[in-house]
């Protein structure tokens, strides 16, 4: 009997194949020396494959960075909020440059001074407030148009056409604007008795406030001062001030002739305004004289200080570029020490200011009422109210 051939001797039945690959088997670990539970040692948990790390963010297409790799700065948006706060910061900074132009550029003088036998401080602030004759500066065609007269015609020097006392109290009290007749006779220190204008030509600013000083017992703070051409400009710089006149106005001395009713003047009429006392509208001469220089005082820094020209640019920016020049202030004032007194004598047209003459005893205002003229400057050393029976008008 032969195998392996095909005689019909015998052959092993085929094994199936299997349609399924054949499962892995687990690793497993030698059992431990100690160790009875075989969990510990065996691990059939199935060999996971880890899953593909996550495609790569793409950006948009505005953010994509350029071929240098940097990415180009990207412009912010201006919104209203930093619209608006850079106008602001803008409208500081040009403030800021102002003030600092006008505190550096406006003239000084050394008025203000210490000596023996000064009134002490008392309440309240005052100003010594100068209106000069000085005619510096000025062209012939400017003293034709102003009507100012030649200096050697008015006897040379300097001289005073007003003289005022400003009073700013430290309490509610009313503040009080004063004004000193030019020809009042008081003691001019080193020169005996003499017009108190006579001060201003002897010695300039210092012996004038010490005259005033001596005169009327009240300590003088700070000091301004204007001359003839320098008032006329800034009258002009503000587009003119409004004033309503009872009656015409004629000065025979100046041949200055201004109409009746409510008009702006310009610098040369408001110049002659100021200065009239040669006129049937001024027969009490210098008395009517004072008393228009302070409702004129009053109606120019009422316009100064409106919107109408703080606001304009065409009033506001000529009016800072000839006040620097025009004004004379004491060498320790400020610029912030004027605008207190601006704000304080803005009253004055509305009735928020007393103005009134120092009493006198006649028409010739040469001598000054003693008592009643001492009631009125205890009240300004105190800051007390101002007697009505010594306020002159």
């Amino acid at each position: 009997m032969s195998y392996g051939g095909n005689d019909g001797g015998y052959r092993p039945p085929a094994r199936p194949r299997q349609s399924s690959p054949r499962p892995r088997q687990h690793t497993r670990m030698m059992p431990l020396p100690g160790h009875s539970d075989r969990s510990d040692y065996y691990d059939d948990s199935p060999v996971r494959t880890p899953p593909p790390p996550p495609p790569p963010r793409q950006m948009p297409p505005q953010e994509q960075p350029p071929m240098g790799g940097q990415r180009p700065p990207r412009r912010r948006k201006w919104g209203f909020g930093r619209v608006l706060l850079t106008i602001l910061l803008v409208f500081v900074v040009f403030l800021a440059g102002v003030w600092v132009y006008l505190e550096f550029s406006i003239n000084r003088t050394d008025a203000v001074h210490d000596y023996s036998g000064r009134p002490a401080a008392a309440s309240g602030t005052n100003w010594l407030i100068v209106g000069s004759d000085s005619r510096d500066g000025l062209t012939e065609a400017d003293i034709e148009r102003l009507s100012t007269g030649d200096s050697k015609a008015a006897g040379g020097g300097k001289r005073t056409d007003t003289i005022m006392v400003a009073h700013i109290p430290d309490n509610s009290t009313t503040p009080t604007l004063l004004s000193l007749p030019r020809d009042s006779q008081v003691k001019i220190p080193g020169h005996g008795t003499n017009k108190i204008n006579a001060a201003f030509s002897l010695g300039g600013a210092p012996l004038l406030l010490e005259t005033v000083e001596g005169a009327t017992g009240l300590r003088m703070d700070h000091y301004a001062e204007i001359g003839f051409g320098g008032f006329a400009k800034i009258v002009d710089a503000i587009g003119g001030v409004n004033m309503c006149l009872d009656k015409e106005m004629d000065d025979t001395m100046t041949g200055v002739k201004l109409q009746p009713g409510c008009q702006d003047l310009d610098g040369a009429q408001a110049l002659g305004f100021v200065r009239m006392r040669h006129s049937s509208a001024t027969p009490r001469s210098d008395l009517d004289r004072v008393a228009n220089q302070r409702k004129f005082i009053g109606a120019m820094v009422s316009e100064i200080a409106s919107p109408g020209t703080l606001l304009n640019p065409f009033d506001l920016f000529p009016l800072l570029a000839t006040a620097p020049d025009a004004l004379t202030i004491d060498s320790g004032d400020h610029l912030h020490n004027l605008v207190g007194l601006a704000m304080a004598m803005r009253g004055i047209s509305t009735g928020g200011v007393v103005t009134t003459t120092v009493p006198i005893t006649d028409a010739s205002a040469e001598r000054w009422d003693k008592v009643k003229s001492k009631a009125l400057f205890d009240a300004m050393r105190d800051d007390t109210a101002i007697p009505d029976n010594v306020i002159v008008n």
